[in-house]
């Protein structure tokens, strides 16, 4: 045994390692063995009588720490003035810790005895332990507003930009944060209407011109009507909820589980363990534990935050902010999974053989405590070989069992053989100011792929899991492309000089089999684009018709409650089923499932809507200082009009108007999707490689207007000049004719 360790070292382990603090752990790291644990014993229960530790299932923490995302009280200012607060959900035996509040312009005013939601940052050498930040005046909800700001002589007036909104809103003197007149502004309102005249508000953001990026994604939200204010009811009730406790959960505390995300993440709701089967009947196989905050617990059926929840369908997300479908006090606290802290959860243990085939699941509703907060880049750098300082205690124990998993199951995603597209995902890099600063390519890592593999393992357990209890649930599905769009697929193959089987049951084996024919070509990336177009938009529904791209038979979102309504019905089924508490699955949610499908459904394409406008007009306004500079692309979209080119640095889409590429007549061949000249022969198609000048960037609509230069690395050829007016007349004349022809056909599809 190595000497044996003081209190002092002791204090010093599980400050530096506070995930390891069980007493085996502690005897681990300093070599104590034998008898020698019964002085370790000892020397622990001196440290919690001296309050230097609280013991808590068996492992000891430093009572001094708090979560991330806390309820804080305001206390009164020091001499100084700075102002300083207390928290209100103190657990630990040991000193309360001193939070000072640092406060933005935008800030409320607060008063001592306000109760306020902050997010904490540790800090050290100072009087104080943490510093805090608003997230929002608890027992306050006041109405906000998007508009323009009208200078007038006594402050000014907002009209608001949501159409659904006609009454203007005065701004008194003095509450206008020095806007000019013709600012977007965001405010908020500052007093009762009275009986006459208009409701007053107060200017807490100026975003500047309508066009410019930080008013964007705001512009979005009111455009597609996002809900993004909670009504007073919704936060009332969750502000009321408190943590929950062991109750009869089964204690997971003392499971290594983890979160890992990006490193921005606002929101933790799943977290990951694994470990080698010790089953001989299981040589070489893995047990895999997922765990999903529970949200049914804190968001139940008929309440003001489940009508909410419903009404919102899903978070959505934009480069500079988030409209989350649940409340701060839940989707930043009570149902993040932040480290170190009990949180209530829903979890499942799979087993799996060791070629990663699940041969049985087990569901239970628990209590657990992640024992670490990592993202990605961190997690891949310490399989890499380069841990850090905050990876390198898991390195061994948590981190290498998780990736012999994640081999297996690649093993079994072979012979499922999910559909495998390459089409990299590009991320809107945003200044302080809102401006965009880069369009980079985000980085995927094995680490991304191991999460994501976990969660499908999951999400498919949970589906056969409700099917074994014969309960109601809401499918994800995703059917098969329509025999037309396969068919144009098809088209695209062939003209490439590829094959895609016919005349059989399409699966993705079969398309994954054309990816790899294109893959390296200079028709990579148009057989990918146009197999990703041949593909129908996903939906949930109470029926269950199978998700193709996936290759899988039974499909449900499980993994994701805090931001997908479609998981809590998931869950509160899985409540049901297995007799959790009376907060599974409702009469009522059972009457309008098909209902909340439909809705939900909805709700995600408006999302996405929103979300591609908004990176949209983020692209046209980043662009805009760029407007006559040359770019490469490829042609992504063709029609009659033009031809649609993506820009490989940006990903941004422009129109290159068919009237600009010259003066001759083109032919539209919408089955093989090309334009083709009828003089020069020049052909357009998806896929081809371009060099083009950017013409004109408009930011309000996020529209980009090319001009074509070269194609394929040869510049264009000289179409013959128009000398009449009826030569141009008889050109019009065969083009309205052809366009008859062309029969309209109108198909309709599951969406």
């Amino acid at each position: 045994m190595k000497k044996f360790p003081t209190k002092d070292e002791i204090l010093k382990w599980i400050s530096d390692n506070p995930t390891l603090t069980s007493k085996r752990d502690i005897s681990r790291a300093f070599g104590i063995k034998g008898a020698a644990r019964i002085d370790l014993k000892r020397l622990l229960r001196e440290l919690e009588d001296e309050g230097h530790l609280a013991k808590r299932n068996k492992t000891y923490r430093d009572p001094s720490k708090l979560p991330p995302v806390s309820v804080l009280q305001v206390t009164a200012p020091d001499p100084d003035g700075d102002l300083y607060a207390k928290p209100m959900e103190w657990q630990g035996d040991g000193p309360e810790p001193r939070i000072l509040f640092i406060a933005k312009s935008s800030d409320p005013a607060l008063k001592v005895g306000d109760r306020i939601l902050a997010r904490l940052s540790e800090v050290e050498g100072d009087d104080y332990q943490y510093e805090a930040r608003l997230i929002r005046r608890i027992g306050t909800n006041p109405v906000r507003i998007l508009g323009v700001f009208r200078k007038g002589s006594d402050g000014g007036r907002i009209t608001p930009i949501d159409k659904g909104q006609n009454k203007e809103w005065q701004v008194p003197a003095g509450s206008d944060e020095g806007a000019k007149d013709g600012e977007l502004v965001e405010a908020q309102q500052s007093g009762p209407k009275g009986r006459m005249g208009l409701p007053k508000a107060r200017i807490i953001a100026r975003l500047g011109d309508p066009s410019a990026p930080k008013a964007v994604s705001l512009i979005a939200i009111h455009q597609h009507a996002i809900p993004d204010a909670f009504p007073d009811a919704v936060i009332a009730e969750a502000d009321a909820e408190r943590p929950a406790d062991l109750g009869k959960r089964e204690d997971l505390r003392d499971v290594a589980l983890i979160t890992i995300d990006p490193h921005d993440a606002r929101d933790h709701d799943d977290a990951i363990y694994a470990h080698a089967d010790d089953d001989p009947q299981n040589p070489g196989g893995h047990v895999v534990w997922v765990a999903i905050a529970d949200v049914a617990h804190y968001v139940t059926p008929g309440s003001a935050l489940d009508h909410e929840a419903r009404n919102r369908g899903n978070s959505t997300y934009f480069p500079d902010r988030v409209v989350p479908m649940l409340p701060d006090r839940l989707s930043g606290d009570l149902c993040s999974l932040h480290e170190g802290v009990d949180r209530a959860c829903l979890a499942v243990r799979m087993v799996l053989n060791a070629q990663g085939k699940k041969l049985s699941h087990r569901f239970t509703r628990g209590l657990m405590k992640s024992y670490a907060t990592l993202n990605y880049a961190e997690v891949q750098q310490a399989i890499d070989g380069n841990p850090n300082d905050k990876c390198a205690p898991y390195l061994d124990s948590i981190l290498t069992p998780l990736y012999a998993a994640y081999k297996a199951t690649k093993h079994a995603r072979v012979l499922r053989q999910p559909l495998d597209l390459d089409l990299p995902e590009r991320k809107i890099i945003l200044s302080e100011e809102g401006r965009v600063q880069s369009v980079n390519f985000a980085e995927r890592y094995d680490a991304h792929r191991l999460v994501e593999e976990f969660m499908i393992l999951a999400n498919v357990a949970a589906a056969e899991e409700l099917n074994r209890l014969k309960q109601p649930l809401l499918f994800r599905i995703h059917e098969e492309p329509s025999p037309e769009k396969l068919e144009a697929l098809r088209e695209v193959a062939q003209s490439s000089g590829f094959t895609l089987a016919k005349g059989q049951v399409l699966q993705t084996r079969h398309l994954n089999a054309l990816l790899a024919q294109a893959e390296g070509s200079e028709f990579d990336e148009l057989v990918n684009i146009s197999t990703l177009r041949s593909m129908q938009q996903a939906y949930y529904n109470p029926e269950n018709f199978g998700h193709f791209g996936l290759a899988l038979k039974n499909y449900a979102h499980f993994t994701s409650p805090i931001r997908r309504y479609s998981d809590l019905i998931v869950h509160r089924a899985l409540i049901a089923g297995h007799g959790w508490g009376k907060d599974g699955l409702s009469p009522a949610d059972i009457d309008q499932l098909e209902a909340t499908a439909q809705h939900i459904s909805d709700t995600e394409r408006r999302s996405m809507l929103a979300e591609r406008d908004t990176n949209d007009r983020y692209l046209a306004s980043y662009l805009s200082e760029r407007v006559g500079n040359e770019f490469t692309g490829r042609i992504a979209g063709i029609a009659r009009f033009g031809a649609f080119v993506k820009l490989d640095e940006t990903g941004a889409d422009g129109l290159v108007p068919i009237s600009t590429i010259g003066a001759e007549y083109f032919r539209f061949d919408s089955e093989a999707q090309t334009i083709t000249g009828e003089k020069t022969g020049l052909t357009l198609g998806l896929g081809l490689p371009v060099t083009i000048r950017l013409a004109e960037a408009t930011p309000v609509t996020g529209g980009l207007m090319l001009e074509l230069l070269s194609v394929d690395g040869k510049s264009l050829p000289r179409s013959p000049v128009r000398t009449s007016r009826r030569a141009g007349g008889r050109k019009a004349v065969r083009s309205r004719h052809k366009a008859a022809k062309v029969k309209k056909k109108v198909h309709r599809s599951r969406r």
